[in-house]
């Protein structure tokens, strides 16, 4: 009997176990940690988002993988997870976003997007027939001047954040940004600060599998062209290690050349 309460509590949506756990939710949680990481970080001069889109076979073509999207001029978003999930979600943000536009005649609140967005992933936790939504989502953009950074999580908690991280990897990615986070970001230096937090949880990407992004007040929703990507990527040193192996390899090279050459002349 005891383990079919614990099945009931298990697969119900909307039932609190004895312990007070939603298990539906925290398996969202679970698909959120499976997906590929998304870095948000909000620096004086706007917001970055940085994403890890590396395809999953050579045969997928890289542009089709959605990381980053556009809300409105002044709001960008992240996702992880489930990707379909996500697109609901961007979706309903989408609408949201205009339809303010066309009732107020002026663009919605950072915070103001955020809590309508998570209002509605917290009714699929309490609701019956429904599932939680398997993606978190990262979204920022300029309110009133200033840049703000808000993170959705499965179970429809906003928080604001200075820097975080969604997806997996999030122990080591976030602790890199903790540790190196300052109030003096420029737009650049979030950059290089995101790429080198994935780079604390994975170290084997290329600039091409990056997919980033930055809202500014000035330039509104942005994705950064690759050139830019891989001035970030060297600003940060992670073509140190490449080149030092470049360069152990050529120096061994020399020295067995040496060896040959002393072996001839002998």
């Amino acid at each position: 009997m005891g383990n079919n309460d614990q099945q009931a509590y298990d697969r119900g949506t909307s039932l609190f176990s004895p312990d007070g756990r939603i298990y539906q939710v925290e398996y969202a949680r679970e698909a959120v940690s499976r997906g590929a990481p998304s870095v948000g970080v909000r620096t004086t001069d706007g917001v970055v988002f940085v994403a890890m889109s590396r395809p999953s076979s050579s045969l997928m073509e890289a542009e089709s993988i959605e990381k980053l999207h556009k809300l409105d001029d002044h709001l960008g978003t992240a996702s992880a997870g489930h990707v379909a999930d996500a697109r609901q979600l961007i979706d309903l943000a989408r609408r949201q976003s205009q339809g303010n536009r066309l009732r107020y005649g002026e663009p919605v609140g950072v915070e103001t997007l955020t809590k309508f967005v998570t209002d509605h992933i917290q009714e699929n936790t309490q609701r019956g027939g429904t599932r939680p939504y398997g993606a978190a989502l990262l979204i920022g953009g300029i309110d009133n001047g200033e840049p703000r950074l808000f993170a959705a999580d499965p179970s429809g908690t906003p928080n604001e954040w200075k820097a975080t991280v969604i997806g997996g990897g999030r122990q080591d990615i976030q602790g890199h940004l903790e540790d190196e986070w300052h109030d003096d970001l420029s737009l650049a230096d979030g950059i290089e600060l995101a790429v080198a937090a994935l780079a604390a949880h994975d170290d084997e990407f290329e600039p091409s599998d990056l997919a980033v992004a930055t809202v500014t007040e000035a330039d509104g929703f942005r994705t950064v062209p690759v050139e830019e990507v891989e001035a970030a990527f060297e600003a940060a040193g992670l073509d140190d290690d490449d080149e030092a192996d470049a360069d152990g390899e050529s120096g061994a090279d020399d020295a067995d050349g040496d060896e040959s050459e002393a072996d001839d002349e002998e």
